[in-house]
């Protein structure tokens, strides 16, 4: 397969890389940077020396690009890939995974949420949840691919919804995530004296990933499920961690539990389920794309507290980029994505 990135100076972009350079089944022919364009990718990431010597181009030659190109990755900030899609030639034959969020809301949520006006009315996408989703991204031609905190917050209570075990209206999500969760972009909050030996909250009560996460569960739950959502940044690099509280539905118990979990997860290769009393941990997913989901139930308040772990630049981006690319190109799910987490 011939594949292109656009906007490849990113950390989805460069993980993207990263992850390719041990796929047997691609050839990477075009990497984009409009900051960046007419060096070499290993100016910028200096891991990537030797492995890939492309230099970086520019979108004008976007035509071209697709047309030499069976899949695109677009790794770039919001706004930007519902414009390069909607220029595609009708025909195009390429296809599309979409890292950033033009497509993963409807228009007018997208509008509201990311004030922004949604241009693409043509376009039909398919959320790329891998192990939720697979029957429709492997026909897809656009697949948005979901961010890092709705990944770990769906795995861990979708099972439930389905199943009717949790009160949809009682739900709140905690989680954290390292600063590469938001981009290479120089900010002051992100800057190294300001994270190390921080912690702290952001975008509480108004978060753009709430109503991502709230659509999803509201397809599972079969009813409209409005969640609490705090999002906190963590004085680390990678790794996210999401810990969903929910009320009980009458009479469920951790047999129910256990049982939901494996009905949904127990075949699939990059969930791992620790089971009631066992908690996940960043350094165990580290740099792979597993996600481990853990979970206890608190007798006293009768709620459930389920805790899913992940590396958001890997299962939370790029990693589920590739293996949706895998599922749209039937390969095996786990082809250029099987290695082991690194600890510590």
């Amino acid at each position: 397969m011939k594949i292109s990135i656009i906007g490849a100076t990113g950390y989805t972009g460069a993980e993207l890389l990263r992850i390719l350079a041990g796929h047997p089944e691609v050839s990477v022919v075009h990497i984009t940077s409009e900051s960046s364009a007419g060096s070499l990718i290993a100016d910028s990431y200096p891991h990537l020396a030797a492995i890939y010597n492309q230099k970086l181009e520019n979108l004008k030659q976007l035509e071209e690009i697709a047309a030499a190109s069976d899949l695109l990755f677009i790794g770039l900030p919001h706004g930007h890939a519902m414009d390069i899609c909607r220029s595609l030639k009708d025909g195009s034959r390429v296809r599309v995974i979409d890292l950033g969020a033009d497509y993963r809301l409807k228009p007018d949520v997208y509008e509201k949420w990311y004030k922004v006006k949604h241009t693409d009315a043509v376009t039909r996408p398919v959320y790329g949840l891998s192990e939720l989703y697979r029957s429709k991204i492997k026909n897809g031609r656009v697949i948005a691919n979901p961010g890092c905190y709705v990944t770990a917050s769906i795995l861990a209570l979708a099972p439930l919804l389905r199943d009717k075990l949790i009160d949809a209206g009682s739900i709140i999500i905690d989680a954290k995530s390292g600063s590469t969760g938001a981009g290479r972009g120089v900010a002051l909050n992100l800057h190294f004296s300001e994270v190390f030996g921080n912690f702290r909250p952001y975008g509480v009560a108004g978060h753009r990933h709430t109503p991502e996460i709230e659509q999803v569960y509201t397809e599972f739950a079969g009813e409209e499920v409005v969640v609490t959502f705090t999002p906190h940044l963590l004085p680390i690099d990678r790794g996210l961690l999401a810990t969903c509280y929910a009320k009980l539905a009458p009479g469920a118990g951790g047999g129910d539990i256990a049982a939901s979990f494996a009905r949904m997860y127990g075949d699939e290769y990059f969930i791992r389920l620790l089971g009631r009393g066992k908690y996940p941990a960043l350094k165990a997913v580290r740099g792979s794309n597993y996600a481990d989901i853990g979970w206890e139930i608190d007798e006293r308040t009768g709620r459930v507290i389920v805790m899913s772990a992940l590396d958001n630049l890997v299962k939370g981006a790029s990693g589920q980029a590739v293996q949706n690319m895998n599922i749209m190109f039937s390969l095996p799910e786990n082809t250029g994505l099987a290695q082991a987490p690194l600890y510590p």
